[in-house]
């Protein structure tokens, strides 16, 4: 296996990238003022997973090789006059030509490189196409993490920017787990390396890719605006520590679609900072489920508004979806939409948490309280593993405020499910069970 040394100056694998001009209307446009105007319409060529999928048990694995098998359709520089304009001048790289070997294999598109951890940063003076075929997988030796243990593959301060091509991201993260104090509660708790962080890059596409075993975090988009990240394939064992899938921190307008997230924690987390933030067609599970939070730790600020999470489907997850916020915070957590959510033996379908406390001791109580607000569950149906299938437990100086539930039907196979509610003022419509009491 060649080593792609942190010289070149770019570094994926078998990857080359072109600067022009990508659409001149901007898309994002008109998601400021509604997300939902996003559909299978707008990106025909790319097929909807999601609707491949009924609610039978084996349809997970189906989805999840039909996702994994699909093979882009990569636009050769005469095609993509048809969809934008050329530059005046175009310029394409690949990172063999600067000395990176894949495995001596002639066929390029298995090549396998070996990297160390790198940043690539903007701004550039044209938009920037970056194409993975083959297979980019992360250094296992935790020296060469020294200096910063959070940071795998970073991409900063990028404007209209896509990354694509087909090909796989391994971030080799077995040996980051198996020192997690998560997994051996005698270790010291470090970070862990997040496999790829896109830091305030501004109209930013990832899609159709497979990224895998991250040393921690898989996905991290940190203060970006105008993101779209579609057909992406993220897997992880489902007992690894720490591993979700994509997290949202601080990112304005994001359009998170046709993704199937197999981990060890949360599929997708949104946390402080974040605004319109739409997630559609994703298939979860393993994992957490798909939580916005943790919220106000350490007393802390934090907001989050205008998320919908709509069409999804979550197998075997601990939690379905989620609130979760700390005790002696404050800030607000608003306007969120959870919609047409199938849920398969998830132990908390619908749950929100303003005591949430993940240390070993246990958390005081606390006066304040992030806010939780206009919060609408619609059309949930599905499986619970445990009898309590919708949980509020809501703080009492705080009280959850603006709960609307309409047509919910969560069953717990081989007994009756039932709902948990404190501190909590709802209204219904249609068919709503279990309702809190």
């Amino acid at each position: 296996m060649g080593l792609l040394t942190q010289l070149l100056p770019l570094f994926m694998l078998l990857c080359s990238y072109s600067c022009y001009s990508i659409l001149q209307e901007d898309p994002f446009s008109n998601y400021l003022d509604e997300v939902s105007v996003y559909n299978t319409l707008v990106y025909p060529n790319y097929p909807n997973y999601f609707s491949t999928v009924d609610d039978r048990e084996g349809d997970f694995e189906s989805i999840s090789k039909s996702l994994m098998n699909y093979k882009t359709e990569i636009s050769t520089l005469e095609q993509l006059d048809q969809v934008g304009s050329l530059a005046t001048s175009v310029t394409v790289v690949n990172v063999d030509d600067y000395g990176a070997k894949g495995d001596g294999r002639d066929d390029t598109e298995n090549k396998n490189y070996l990297l160390k951890p790198i940043t690539f940063s903007g701004p550039c003076k044209s938009d920037l196409t970056l194409l993975i075929y083959g297979t980019i997988e992360a250094s296992d030796d935790q020296e060469d993490y020294e200096h910063d243990r959070r940071y795998w593959l970073v991409f900063e301060n990028i404007k209209h920017f896509k990354v694509e091509g087909g090909g796989t991201i391994n971030g080799n993260g077995n040996i980051w787990w198996q020192n997690s104090c998560k997994v051996n509660k005698e270790l010291p708790c470090n970070p862990a390396p997040t496999a790829i962080t896109f830091l305030e890059c501004k109209n930013l596409q990832v899609r159709n890719l497979n990224i895998k075993d991250s040393q921690q975090m898989h996905v991290v988009f940190q203060n970006c605006v105008n993101v779209h990240a579609f057909n992406l394939m993220i897997t992880a064992p489902g007992n690894s520590p720490n591993t979700d899938g994509i997290h949202v921190t601080g990112a304005k307008n994001v359009l998170i679609r046709n993704c199937v997230i197999k981990t060890g924690d949360d599929c997708i987390s949104i946390v402080s900072g974040s605004s319109k933030v739409h997630a559609t067609d994703i298939t979860c599970g393993p994992g957490h489920g798909i939580s916005i939070g943790s919220l106000g730790a350490g007393n802390q600020e934090a907001h989050v508004l205008d998320v919908k999470v709509d069409k999804a489907k979550l197998y075997g997850t601990m939690n379905g979806v989620r609130i979760k916020t700390w005790q002696g915070g404050s800030g607000s957590a608003k306007k969120i939409k959870f919609q047409n959510v199938y849920m398969y033996n998830v132990t908390n379908p619908i749950i929100i948490d303003q005591n949430y406390c993940d240390q070993d001791e246990p958390c005081k109580e606390q006066y304040s309280a992030v806010q939780v607000q206009k919060v609408m569950y619609k059309n949930i149906k599905g499986t619970s593993a445990s009898e309590v299938a919708m949980k509020f437990d809501c703080s009492k100086t705080f009280p959850c405020l603006g709960i609307y539930l309409e047509d919910i039907s969560l069953v717990r196979e081989g007994g009756t499910s039932a709902a948990s509610c404190e501190n909590v003022k709802w209204t219904q419509t249609g068919s709503v069970s279990p309702l809190c009491p």
